[in-house]
């Protein structure tokens, strides 16, 4: 294998090259990403770069003299347009070519927009450090947000804009905040930390407009004709894979790169993070994670394998994900949606501690934990990883 081509300078891509090197591997390592910048961690877009702790010459994942010594064939700002297949060629925007013998496609995810807000000055989505950078710049004490989506983004960022002393607002489509993630126990504690912040939660709430004019924002219309003032919005409903380089490709295409318990799509071709939906044999189902941990992790085994075509191994990880909100960690590891039973193990809404474990059929699949140790939720994932039967897990000794 001469030239190895991975399409998203992103936490994936990154991990995959950087595997690659320390697996042996010295042939040609292409990275292709449509921004400029040098592979940067997004996670701290929505906590640390909005609270101004960190500033943006932080976020880069390496330095550059460390980048430079991998030796990669860097192509930043130019993203992929076109994928030939049989031909094994990624076209670029500038219609340059790039040849491959294998590829890995890391493009991640972009934001759900809500339609006509594209052009009007005050709508807001966060994935990228510009995009971070011109949010915070917004976040005054005393102005109005109101948050669209009370998922992860969103609840991050109304946890920083009240700790700046904004007024804000989040809406929720779903009857409980993050229900659909982390089930309706877990929703409802994670809701009544944030109205004692003093965020206006609405659950149930479904958005018909964004008012405003050439000025900019004024507020957001509701399907039940309420308007709620605002001088800004973030738009956190959710996100869609960057696979439309893709069409065309013969690849399949259903909510991400569809790929196998290998993270391999085509002969040659594998996924890798945000945008990979690969069969997970450790939970039996098919998953898309948008997560950093599972792109890097992901990435790594994407390496192995490309370096080993005879002794492939399944990526089969425990998804592990967390969230910052108000000074309090939330942490989970497995597979939560869809479970049939969330049993509360801890709950102390005093002092904002919370303990769940999830159940699908005789299984446990997954446990959460707000404002507990790590060490605690290390316990369950051990249990999680090797197919815990529920009743062995829920009565084990070492997680009562």
């Amino acid at each position: 294998m001469q030239q190895i081509v991975i399409v998203g300078a992103s936490a994936g891509g990154l991990a995959t090259a950087e595997a690659l090197r320390r697996m042996g591997y010295e042939g040609a390592i292409t990275l292709i990403g449509g921004e400029t910048h040098l592979p940067y961690d997004r996670p701290p877009l929505s906590k640390q770069i909005l609270t101004g702790e960190w500033q943006p010459d932080r976020l880069p994942l390496r330095r550059s003299e460390d980048i430079e010594a991998m030796g990669l064939d860097l192509r930043l700002g130019v993203a992929a347009t076109g994928l030939d297949t049989a031909g094994r060629t990624v076209t670029l925007a500038d219609g340059t070519p790039v040849p491959y013998d294998a590829l890995v496609v890391a493009t991640g995810v972009r934001p759900r927009q809500l339609p006509g807000t594209e052009s009007l000055a005050g709508v807001h989505t966060l994935r990228t450090v510009e995009d971070a950078l011109a949010f915070k710049e917004r976040l005054l004490p005393g102005r109005k947000l109101v948050i669209a989506g009370a998922g992860f983004i969103g609840a991050e960022a109304a946890a920083v804009a009240r700790g700046l002393g904004v007024d804000v607002t989040v809406l929720e489509a779903a009857p409980l905040p993050l229900a659909q993630a982390v089930g309706e126990q877990a929703g409802q504690f994670l809701a009544r930390i944030h109205r004692d912040h003093g965020v206006r939660l609405h659950t149930g709430a479904q958005v018909a407009g964004v008012l405003g004019d050439d000025s900019g924002v004024s507020g957001v219309g509701l399907s039940d004709g309420t308007v709620l003032p605002a001088d800004d919005v973030l738009v956190a409903i959710g996100s869609l894979p960057n696979t439309e380089w893709l069409h065309g490709s013969g690849l399949s295409l259903d909510n991400g790169l569809v790929c196998d318990e290998f993270s391999a799509a085509a002969p040659g071709v594998y996924g890798v993070g945000d945008v990979a939906r690969w069969h997970n044999p450790l939970f039996g189902t098919v998953m898309r994670i948008e997560h950093r941990t599972n792109a890097a992790e992901q990435g790594m085994a994407v390496a192995r394998n490309l370096l080993n075509p005879g002794a492939l191994r399944p990526f089969a990880p425990v998804p592990y994900f967390w969230s910052d909100q108000y000074q309090i960690k939330i942490q989970a590891y497995g597979n939560l949606r869809g479970h049939d039973e969330a049993l509360i193990v801890e709950h102390d809404p005093a002092e904002r501690r919370l303990l769940v474990a999830y159940r699908r059929e005789d299984r446990l699949v997954g446990a959460l934990a707000v404002g507990l140790p790590p060490k605690i939720l290390r316990t369950w994932r051990a249990l999680i990883a090797a197919g815990t039967a529920w009743e062995a897990a829920v009565s084990d000794p070492a997680v009562a």
